[in-house]
């Protein structure tokens, strides 16, 4: 073995066996090892166990993991990474009273951000987002998907797609592309929206496709974004021409994006603060991950959204950071557990499934991503903790000490804060 850890307090494997995902009652089923022992070998995991069935002298490298706890990396579904420009002036208008819609009708909103984008060279893009990644893997997350979005036009779009896929040979956290040109209408568009939607269907989606570009379209739909029809015609689209689906659903209203995400087997379905009981139905049928994003509603002021209806009706939950500069500027995915488990009513057996093998289901990689098992990619953290449970209950400190990711020792810390 090239690296072995061993004597841990709890290796926390998060093993489905082989399932795509940990679905309803399954995902407080950590399949927890104490006393465990991992080992690595090119990139691999080729042991799981106790540490008594192994010894050190076995590995070219040995970690005594002795008071500590080991987990899968964690996978961040869906977030806004690449942008520039933060909006913290718009953050301090709206503590001080003024509402999301009245900051956007003055020009302010995603507008800041696609006008930012727009100028902004790809080496700018490219060195914000650098500093973002760093970001998530402190918080030790080890493979992200990143959405376009704040181009909004040919241009742009396509700017942001190069971006993404140049990061994937810049930074050691694994990158997943998505395609999401129908964020919204863009403000130049506004009487033009059958135009921009030309755009999106002969252009943008097909040149994604030619140059590989993405895995996923994803399409927000809003009242003050797009329609199930619009969206229905994008999804078929993006389907013909080989990509899976994300859908931006339910977030203000139920709108039907939790049935159409059903419709098209779409990969997973975020946000779901207003999803209907026949929306999760159509979900549980098609297999569709829900994808719950927590940094929203604390960063909005908003209600959380009740993952219990989700859980107990036996879907597949997801959480994310949707780290962005307009409504959840966070790349902190313990953060994340840890609201779930305080305000969304979930376990905090629910909460490790949902930032590992039920993030990585959310991106199609959970045959490879999200547990520890072995044959599956070698993405391991370790957290100077007695406990998992210790994670989302000592909140607003990172609890992590070291991240393996594809077999390589990427951080290491020499501190405790447990």
């Amino acid at each position: 073995m090239d690296l072995l850890f061993f004597n841990a307090n709890q290796v926390v494997t998060c093993a489905a066996d082989g399932a795509a995902a940990k679905y309803g009652k399954d995902m407080n089923d950590l399949r927890v090892i104490e006393g465990g022992a991992v080992g690595i070998k090119d990139g691999k995991i080729v042991y799981v166990g106790d540490s008594d069935g192994v010894t050190f002298k076995d590995a070219d490298r040995a970690i005594n993991a002795e008071g500590k706890v080991l987990l899968p990396g964690f996978v961040d579904s869906h977030t806004h990474l690449v942008f520039a420009g933060a909006r913290e002036k718009e953050f301090a208008r709206r503590i001080a009273g003024e509402t999301y819609a009245e900051i956007g009708a003055s020009g302010g909103g995603i507008n800041t951000t696609v006008k930012a984008v727009r100028a902004a060279s790809k080496v700018e893009l490219t060195e914000y987002a650098l500093h973002r990644l760093d970001s998530c893997l402190e918080f030790g997350t080890t493979t992200v998907e990143i959405k376009t979005g704040y181009g909004l036009d040919e241009e742009n779009e396509k700017k942001m797609l190069e971006v993404i896929n140049e990061l994937r040979a810049l930074h050691v956290v694994e990158i997943v592309p998505t395609f999401l040109g129908a964020h919204v209408v863009p403000f130049d568009y506004k009487e033009r929206r059958d135009e921009y939607m030309r755009l999106l269907l002969d252009v943008l989606i097909p040149h994604a496709a030619e140059h590989k570009l993405a895995r996923f379209v994803d399409v927000f739909i809003e009242q003050n974004a797009y329609t199930i029809e619009e969206a229905r015609a994008i999804c078929a689209k993006a389907k013909d021409l080989g990509f899976e689906i994300k859908i931006h659903a339910d977030q203000i209203t139920a709108g039907g994006g939790a049935e159409l995400a059903a419709e098209f087997g779409a990969a997973s379905a975020d946000h779901l603060d207003h999803t209907s009981p026949e929306g999760r139905a159509a979900m549980k049928q098609s297999g569709t991950v829900a994808t719950l994003l927590p940094g929203v509603s604390l960063f909005l002021g908003e209600p959380f959204p009740d993952a219990r209806p989700l859980i107990d009706e036996g879907l597949a939950v997801a959480l994310a950071t949707d780290a962005n500069p307009g409504s959840c500027m966070s790349e902190n995915i313990q953060l994340m557990m840890s609201m779930a488990a305080m305000r969304m009513h979930m376990t905090v057996e629910e909460t490790i499934s949902a930032v590992t093998i039920n993030g990585a289901a959310a991106l199609r990689m959970s045959g490879t991503h999200g547990s520890l098992e072995v044959g599956k990619q070698a993405d391991v953290l370790m957290f100077d903790v007695p406990t998992y449970e210790r994670i989302p209950y000592h909140f607003g400190i990172n609890h992590l000490s070291g991240v393996v990711k594809n077999g390589n020792v990427v951080m290491e810390k020499r501190y405790a804060n447990a």
